[in-house]
């Protein structure tokens, strides 16, 4: 049975190992480390089976340039499951124990670029990110709101950790 938990300094080599593993190549884990080392993190979870590690899944923070109220806004990403537990829930365990722990961090939205035919199963849509002045756009680029209307407070140009380089 596959189990979510919070990640502990212990997990570290897994979680680098597991998003090497599902990205082939060391590009996703290195954000992981440097959003872990700058203090961006807003979640982050680990999939277990029988105490192997077998996904990962990362919140952080996003701010908006605007001088109005903004909502507080979470990046998921990266969400990264080794090859051979893919399309065996992991996944979805992920992004729901995800979803939830941000929910009571007070996290009004989340924002992913991501697979359009995979995060709207959650709820997530391209035409409610839309509105969104950010470095990204189209089918993939997709948000949540967590808290009904929270984007429609959104004002001003959607910022990225350092981290992300964009």
């Amino acid at each position: 049975m596959i189990s979510v938990r919070p990640e502990t300094p212990a997990d570290h080599a897994a979680i680098r190992a597991i998003n090497e593993a599902a990205f082939e190549q060391p590009d996703e884990a290195d954000l992981v480390d440097r959003l872990r080392e700058n203090g961006d993190v807003v979640a982050s979870l680990i999939a277990e089976e029988e105490e192997e590690a077998i996904g990962h899944i990362l919140f952080s923070r996003l701010t908006m340039s605007g001088s109005g109220e903004t909502p507080s806004l979470a990046a998921l990403a990266p969400m990264a499951v080794v090859p051979d537990w893919q399309g065996k829930k992991a996944g979805t365990l992920l992004v729901a124990a995800g979803l939830g722990e941000c929910r009571a961090r007070g996290v009004e939205a989340v924002i992913v670029l991501g697979h359009a035919d995979y995060y709207p199963r959650f709820g997530f849509s391209a035409s409610l990110a839309a509105g969104l002045d950010a470095p990204f756009s189209g089918e993939s680029f997709m948000a949540l709101e967590l808290e009904p209307g929270a984007l429609a407070r959104a004002q001003g140009k959607l910022i990225y950790p350092a981290a992300f380089g964009v």
